[in-house]
């Protein structure tokens, strides 16, 4: 791995201290609900709990509620509820350390208070069951992201596995994007099939995210975008949250592959377009170099390296998407 300097290392480490980091994916609700393990203490297992959000320097972390296949068409609301009080539960208990954020001046206020910021996302519409006043539920609950599809069809549209039909949105999908620009929700379409993306922007009045996607152009897995998606995602207005899923990657699977899709999306689109989206608990394996969210720091250290500004790299690690949260949610 990148070797710095003296000066670089003291550079990295104050600027990653100083910064609002904001990752925009992991699935760590998952993994304490069905393994029964604790956020507020540090476990050897997974990547993440809040002893190592704080040492990795996380100030806002999108929890994502993941429905697991077998509860999808029927059952998916329900399973996102006991995923919803899972979390809930957690946060209430360690609120010395973690709280809620639903809107940019909580996540705001956290950090000025040394606290870490939850901001819930559903990864995948099957939660809605197909009932558009669901939505407005799932908002007054506190959840402010949802991943529109994982892989396969749903009631909204299909997902990137779903190849042999060339789908985007249903009906009920346009209902949906319109419905999320209304609430204030943000639209995430990682996972979501190339047709579904440019239903979504057409339709969509507002940014959208890629929660935690790459560059297809440096890796050929279909949740990683094309250079054109990426193009309109940026003149939207969106952010693309890069990922450590080692299948979305490239070559050695490492840190430098993953700071190569920044380059690579910098170099197309500039730099406010690009965030972390970091996918913890949710891959099986990690990039050397990042064996866990508390090597955060390593990013930084990374971007350092490759001759990123102070700006350029606080925008990246997180007021790219503070800003997007802002527009969209307030």
């Amino acid at each position: 791995m990148f070797k710095l300097s003296k000066q670089q290392e003291e550079r990295a480490y104050e600027l990653h201290k100083k910064s609002l980091v904001f990752d925009a994916h992991c699935d760590t609700v998952l993994d304490v609900y069905y393994k029964n393990r604790k956020i507020g203490k540090r476990s050897e297992e997974g990547h993440v709990d809040l002893p190592r959000l704080k040492k990795g320097g996380i100030n806002a972390q999108i929890f994502a509620l993941f429905i697991k296949p077998q509860f999808k068409p029927y059952g998916a609301l329900r399973e996102t509820l006991r995923l919803y009080n899972t979390l809930y539960n957690e946060v209430e208990n360690n609120r010395d350390v973690i709280e809620f954020a639903y809107s940019v001046e909580d996540i705001k206020q956290n950090f000025r208070e040394s606290k870490i910021s939850a901001v819930v996302s559903v990864e995948g519409g099957e939660a809605l069951e197909g009932d558009i006043d669901v939505l407005s539920v799932l908002y007054r609950l506190g959840i402010r992201c949802i991943t529109l599809t994982w892989n396969q069809r749903n009631q909204i549209g299909d997902g990137v596995d779903e190849t042999r039909t060339g789908g985007g949105l249903t009906e009920f999908g346009i209902e949906v994007v319109k419905e999320m620009n209304r609430l204030g929700m943000m639209i995430d379409v990682s996972h979501l099939s190339e047709a579904g993306f440019w239903d979504v922007i057409e339709t969509s009045n507002k940014p959208i995210i890629a929660s935690h996607s790459n560059a297809r152009k440096l890796c050929d897995h279909p949740r990683n975008l094309y250079d054109e998606q990426i193009k309109a995602l940026a003149d939207n207005g969106g952010v693309i949250g890069v990922s450590f899923a080692t299948p979305c990657l490239q070559k050695e699977k490492n840190l430098e592959d993953f700071l190569d899709h920044i380059d690579y999306i910098s170099q197309l689109v500039g730099i406010d377009h690009i965030g972390l989206g970091m996918d913890f608990d949710g891959i099986d394996y990690c990039p050397r170099g990042v064996g866990s969210v508390e090597k955060a720091p390593n990013i930084t250290r990374g971007l350092v390296y490759r001759g990123y500004t102070d700006e350029q790299v606080q925008k990246i690690l997180g007021l790219n998407f503070l800003r997007v949260f802002n527009e969209i949610v307030g």
